[in-house]
């Protein structure tokens, strides 16, 4: 097996842990921050529509880009154009300016630059991984995030201490500047694109059309993606309705030494942890590769079940319940991603992963809406039954139903 440390793929990942530390900093003190001020779970789950929105339009649009021009050049400025917004929010906020539709505009773009980077990153990722350790590195690409979880913790700590959020966006846009400074030291040529500067409109359009094309000859990409439009509503539910549960249910945990936004964030922590330890469990470990679609689907039906159930459960047993799902959940994002990417060409593979964020995306803004409008009268817990009972039925009707076409893109060795 091939050395999987190379320089670019060192450089890439410590950019993505930097930059992940002033989004797990952004995304609680941005959320927060409307919550706080509207008091409400609908208007709360508007700000989540419209940060996601975008990501709905800009992946499949970005896709043909994507693979026609640079992917590393896009990475790094996308990067400087975040440190400048959150520096922008910072001073405003600083200013103890708040005005909830220009916040919506923001997401907007915030969204947009989120679904253009998604695409780019994910397709530019896999080219730094050396033959035979795509398993290894999608291991190390799952525990990024949980490593940086222990920011919202601290973050919620500083805002209880300060009683603002302005300076969270200050450290978030250090972060991202720090992120795209080392991103500009990858050296890697990306034939054909390196040098690429203009295209027209016919050769965009022939570009989107040979990515569908391409995607529609393949029954096995088809039947993921729709399983995971779902798996991302089911997601967006939950999401949604974490926080503002929390909120609302204030009594039930008056008998713990800590605020309900506290908990919140240990409890959610909790759980990223457990993607911490699934993803080092995963490095260390190779899962049979004929074994791999059994695996992945009983973990969807596992986590379907214990999201609809784990806030009905005693703290103690919740935060073991978070964790565990944690561990399994990261074993099929990596059964999944490490199967999809390895087997899409690399000259589709950004159109693929446009169209994948796209429709999956559309899943979770689907969630987000439903969450928002549901929430509003339905207590959460009960909404989030109905969707594990949605998600365990789209789980039979997709990937077991067609479990023949999908075994083989994912009972592989990669």
């Amino acid at each position: 097996m091939q050395k999987l440390w190379t320089r670019n793929f060192t450089i890439i990942t410590l950019g993505s842990v930097v930059s992940m530390l002033g989004n797990m900093v952004a995304g609680f003190a941005i959320g927060l921050l409307v919550l706080e001020k509207t008091d409400s779970t609908f208007l709360y789950s508007l700000f989540m529509v419209f940060y996601n929105m975008p990501k709905v339009v800009a992946p499949i649009l970005a896709g043909p880009i994507v693979d026609r021009f640079s992917r590393r050049k896009i990475i790094y400025t996308l990067d400087f154009i975040s440190a400048s917004i959150y520096l922008l929010m910072f001073v405003v906020l600083n200013a103890d300016f708040f005005n909830f539709f220009a916040l919506l505009a923001v997401c907007i773009v915030i969204g947009s630059i989120d679904g253009i980077y998604t695409v780019a990153y994910e397709s530019f990722y896999p080219n730094l991984i050396t033959e035979g350790n795509f398993r290894k590195a999608y291991s190390i690409s799952s525990m990024l995030m949980p490593l940086a979880s222990f920011m919202t913790p601290v973050a919620s700590m500083v805002y209880n201490v300060l009683g603002t959020l302005a300076p969270l966006f200050l450290f978030n846009s250090i972060t991202f500047l720090v992120a795209a400074i080392c991103e500009t030291q990858i050296k890697h040529r990306e034939e054909g694109r390196e040098h690429s500067k203009t295209t027209n409109a016919k050769q965009y359009i022939a570009d989107f059309r040979q990515g569908l094309n391409y995607i529609k000859g393949e029954k096995a990409l088809i039947v993921v993606t729709s399983y995971f439009f779902v798996c991302n509503m089911a997601g967006g539910v939950m999401n949604t309705l974490l926080l503002p549960f929390f909120k609302n249910n204030a009594a039930l945990y008056s008998h713990i030494p800590i605020d309900v936004i506290t908990l919140y964030t240990l409890i959610t922590t909790t759980g990223l942890a457990g993607r911490f330890a699934g993803g080092l469990i995963h490095y260390k470990f190779k899962y049979p590769a004929g074994k791999k679609f059994l695996i992945a689907i009983c973990v969807y039906f596992a986590c379907s079940i214990c999201d609809g159930f784990k806030l009905w459960l005693p703290v103690p047993v919740m935060f073991v319940v978070f964790f565990l799902v944690g561990i399994i959940s990261v074993t099929s994002y990596n059964i999944r991603i490490s199967a999809t990417q390895s087997y899409v060409p690399d000259t589709v593979r950004g159109r693929f992963n446009g169209t994948f964020q796209m429709i999956t995306t559309m899943g979770t803004l689907t969630g987000q809406i439903v969450a928002g409008s549901l929430g509003e009268f339905l207590p959460e817990r009960t909404i989030l039954i109905g969707m594990t009972v949605l998600n365990c039925t789209a789980i039979f009707l997709t990937m077991f139903r067609h479990r023949e076409d999908v075994k083989p893109l994912y009972n592989r060795d990669v």
